[in-house]
């Protein structure tokens, strides 16, 4: 009777740990919110709570108490589209009141504290008016909830500009969080207090994670919401540490969501997860084409840059393999 060779036997062995490692790997899908999962009838989302809640914040922090101008007539649209609430906060204190990011962003987080604290006196019936889940959003979502256990988990979270106290509101005043496809939060995510939010709260990098103040710089709309890309990653991984990270996919309607999910791909901000591959579902569900948003993402780089263009966004019937699910 032979006995197998101590390299055969050991060969088998680490094939069954690579084995494993394939099974105990898990795919993170991150979602924009404004005409991403969320659409405005008619000019809600200039009038919206959430725009409101802009003005009453700069004029109550940094102002005589009273809201300022509105975002949408004090700045050009390109300055606010598809921006994170930090920068738009900043722009709009120097557009309405003549002060400089540099004696601004010191009291942002004030700023955003006030955002919320306004938003947050509304019922939900208020903070939804004039909005609604685009097509296709609840069941998609619904389909993803049942995908959050397994082998081949998929665990789904907001990389937005919104404020997280605030994305919280819309999530619940929309029907969104009761899909249940959105993963809990992270717990450093439970040292900020968004008061009467606790049990509504869920995964994701938001504005309120990071700003770099720089109003000067456009690339700051996207290369801003990168970092929240990469902080939802980070997050995601250290839920999960014993599982592997194969893939986030970040689905957006902005150009800036497309230069963000690249600049991850293709620069060093997920430096710390080499291997990763970065997917992209760019919608066309807000107000941009599919083709402006194809031209943006460029060519497919296999294995590390995947972006899909969808016209009809999440309604699509191929948006479960655009995630590569």
């Amino acid at each position: 009777m032979t006995t197998a060779p101590f390299s055969f036997l050991l060969s088998i062995f680490l094939a069954f740990l690579h084995l494993c490692e394939e099974i105990r790997a898990f795919t993170l899908i991150t979602f924009d919110v404004d005409g991403t999962l969320v659409q405005g009838s008619g000019n809600a989302a200039d009038t919206s709570a959430h725009a409101r809640a802009f003005s009453h914040a700069v004029g109550r922090v940094l102002g005589d108490g009273d809201a300022v101008t509105p975002v949408a007539q004090a700045l050009e649209r390109t300055d606010f589209h598809g921006s994170t609430d930090g920068l738009i906060l900043l722009r709009l204190a120097r557009a309405t009141l003549g002060i400089d990011a540099k004696e601004s962003s010191p009291r942002l987080d004030e700023m955003m504290a006030a955002m919320y604290e306004h938003m947050n006196a509304m019922q939900d019936a208020e903070v939804a008016l004039g909005l609604s889940p685009l097509p296709g959003v609840i069941e998609r979502l619904d389909h993803l909830e049942g995908r959050r256990r397994g082998d081949d988990r998929v665990v789904c979270g907001l990389v937005t500009g919104n404020v997280e106290g605030i994305a919280r509101r819309k999530m619940q005043a929309l029907g969104i969080y009761q899909t249940g496809a959105l993963h809990p939060p992270h717990r450093e995510q439970l040292a900020r207090d968004w008061k009467d939010t606790d049990a509504v709260g869920f995964l994701g990098g938001f504005g309120s994670d990071y700003c770099s103040n720089n109003i000067e710089d456009f690339d700051r709309n996207h290369l801003d919401r990168a970092e929240q890309i990469a902080i939802a990653v980070r997050r995601a991984s250290e839920l999960y540490p014993d599982e592997k990270l194969r893939r986030v996919v970040h689905v957006g309607d902005a150009p800036a969501d497309v230069l963000a999910a690249k600049a991850c791909a293709e620069e060093s901000i997920l430096g710390h997860l080499p291997d990763l591959c970065v997917g992209m579902v760019a919608v066309a569900t807000g107000s941009y084409t599919g083709e402006e948003l194809r031209e943006l993402a460029g060519d497919c780089k296999p294995g590390r840059w995947e972006p899909v263009v969808l016209e009809d966004g999440m309604a699509d019937e191929n948006f479960i393999s655009a995630c590569g699910l």
